[in-house]
């Protein structure tokens, strides 16, 4: 008898006793759930990871894929330079793809991948076109599958919005809204319909109906902030802007976002000095943010502090050393860290901060100093980039001219 249990300890047909209990795999739908969870938190990036531990354990399901893309596409909303919103948008591209190459004929997915490339279109540069074509050959495919589906309807009109289809928008977003009227991208893109055509106190009817479905997501209420701000209801667009910060301070989320909104509407008011402390707090968050450097120098021009925007721009476009950019967001380096920048490229938008720092150094030119030959540097890059653009033109011409002269 010995003998046996011997035999069978040594094959594993009898286990030894006090074994710790095996740990259970999660699967993919307790992983989707955590994500949905997430993302109803308002937390993206906690959402994002959670999907993608869920495409992990079950690589073939294509909802989790598209899914995935759709969160993805709107975590972009909380980036600030266009090379992370480019880099998040083509993870978003490459998980709606996987879901498009495991279920080509799911409508749903064809609809998230019109989505993705529709927000994808505004970071492409000279590939707008093509992309938001694309967008909308996958919209009427996805409604042809399924002309019951809310989600192509709707995702069909922001793509119509965007190629500057006024009325096939508004008849698509409506149909929307009629078929399920519960649905946060619903009412956010009729919101967005709204928006555009100028129907501003009905758009953010709209956008309040979507937080009222999903009360945490702050690019909601960034949304409504910016309209307000637009009709010059400063107060209003201010306590939008705080509720998104609220938002964000009580989940732990590290997004500068809701205080450069404040920060730009102080400037609208004219109040400088308070709009950049909303931007320094801004770069507390993120302090290795070109673009958070750039409004900082923006807002700076704006005050009249030429000489403070100048060390901001500088870190923004050419970056700067982590000892220049502590200077810049007047931290304690004791306590902050040590951070160091990378410059923006220039593109369509950060042109204008190019030419900002460019007028300012021609402008604070001293002899003796070589703010000139920095000046002419900066708006010689603008010059060869921006020929044809008679508005850039003109202030990179009254640059060199002071330059010159």
């Amino acid at each position: 008898m010995g003998l046996v249990i011997f035999r069978n300890l040594d094959s594993g047909e009898i286990r030894p006793l006090f074994l710790p209990t095996p740990t259970p795999t999660r699967t993919s739908t307790s992983y989707s759930l955590e994500g949905e969870t997430h993302f109803m938190a308002g937390d993206l990036d906690k959402a994002i990871a959670a999907y993608q531990l869920a495409t992990h354990a079950e690589p073939d399901n294509a909802q989790l894929w598209a899914e995935l893309a759709r969160i993805q596409t709107y975590s972009s909303n909380l980036l600030t330079t266009d090379a992370e919103k480019s880099a998040r948008m083509q993870d978003a591209q490459a998980s709606i793809n996987q879901a498009k190459e495991l279920a080509p004929e799911d409508s749903t997915v064809r609809a998230i991948r019109a989505f993705v490339l529709d927000w994808s279109a505004s970071l492409a540069g000279a590939q707008v076109s093509s992309l938001l074509a694309e967008a909308e050959a996958e919209a009427i495919y996805a409604i042809r599958l399924d002309p019951a589906n809310t989600l192509a309807l709707a995702y069909y009109a922001e793509v119509l919005v965007d190629q500057q289809k006024w009325l096939q928008a508004q008849q698509n977003a409506n149909q929307a809204a009629k078929q399920n009227p519960n649905l946060m991208d619903v009412r956010r893109i009729n919101a967005y319909v709204l928006e555009s055509l100028g129907e501003y106190n009905e758009a953010i009817s709209e956008y309040q109906a979507a937080v009222d479905i999903n009360p945490n997501l702050t690019f909601l209420y960034i949304s409504i902030g910016k309209v307000y701000r637009h009709l010059e209801l400063y107060d209003n667009a201010l306590e939008y802007f705080a509720k998104a910060a609220n938002i964000n301070e009580q989940l732990g989320v590290k997004d500068p976002i809701p205080y450069l909104a404040i920060s730009n509407t102080y400037v609208q008011q004219g109040q400088f000095l308070i709009a950049s402390r909303n931007v320094l707090k801004a770069l507390q968050i993120n302090p290795s943010s070109p673009d958070v450097y750039a409004q900082l120098g923006l807002v700076y021009y704006k005050g009249r502090n030429y000489e403070g925007s100048i060390p901001a721009f500088e870190c923004a476009i050419l970056g700067c050393t982590a000892e220049k950019s502590c200077e810049v967001r007047d931290c304690d380096s004791t306590v902050d860290p040590a951070v160091t920048v990378q410059g923006m490229p220039l593109s369509d938008s950060t042109v204008v901060y190019y030419f900002t720092y460019g007028s300012v150094l021609a402008g604070l030119h001293k002899e003796g100093d070589d703010y000139c030959v920095q000046a002419m540097d900066i708006l010689g890059k603008v010059k060869a980039g921006f020929s044809e653009d008679a508005t850039v033109m003109g202030i990179v011409t009254a640059g060199e001219e002071i330059c010159s002269d």
